[in-house]
């Protein structure tokens, strides 16, 4: 089990750079989201991702999501965006899980997000007990605290985290309304 985490992070507000609005056409990714994980992800296209990096660090975001022409509404998401150094990525993705359940796949589609904030930096869950961050600092001194992972589920406990991070974060009022922004909407 991992070290307690906030179960909300971010300002009241969101502050410079978010909101940070992406879009592109949901493209194949790796297939392991949903196969290795059971949870599902939609992959940007590798320009937008390259593009992020202009405005985004590596790491975990939260925000809302629609696509296509947003039948399902805008939902709450969680990106992993970088390296994912458990992986091993030679190039960096932005993988977006729509915390809804859609009954089709949209592969082709416009995904747009909105991006309001950052949950966490990446890890790398190669070995357990020895967890660094993506620019090669221990965890403890980075983020100066202590963490122990004791499961070889500790990727998935970690992802099951974010998603409850960002969906509490998201209530806010600042970040609930950014739901109807026009971006998001498509108009």
């Amino acid at each position: 089990m991992s070290t307690r985490r906030p179960s909300i992070v971010g300002e009241d507000e969101p502050k410079q750079p978010y909101p940070v609005f992406l879009k592109g056409a949901v493209s194949r990714g790796f297939g392991r989201g949903s196969k290795e994980l059971g949870i599902p992800t939609a992959n940007l296209p590798e320009a937008v991702a390259e593009s992020a990096g202009e405005t985004l660090k590596t790491g975990i975001y939260y925000g809302w999501a629609a696509v296509g022409a947003g039948d399902e509404g805008v939902q709450a998401m969680v990106m992993s965006y970088g390296w994912n150094p458990y992986y091993k990525n030679e190039k960096r993705s932005a993988e977006v899980h729509i915390m809804h359940e859609f009954k089709r796949d949209f592969y082709g589609e416009e995904l747009r997000i909105i991006i309001t904030g950052y949950i966490r930096p990446e890890k790398d869950y190669t070995t357990l007990g020895d967890w660094k961050t993506t620019d090669g600092l221990p965890l403890i001194t980075a983020q100066k605290l202590t963490v122990t992972f004791q499961s070889p589920d500790a990727l998935i406990e970690d992802i099951n985290t974010d998603i409850r991070v960002a969906h509490k974060s998201l209530e806010r009022p600042a970040y609930s309304q950014l739901k109807s922004h026009e971006y998001i909407l498509g108009r």
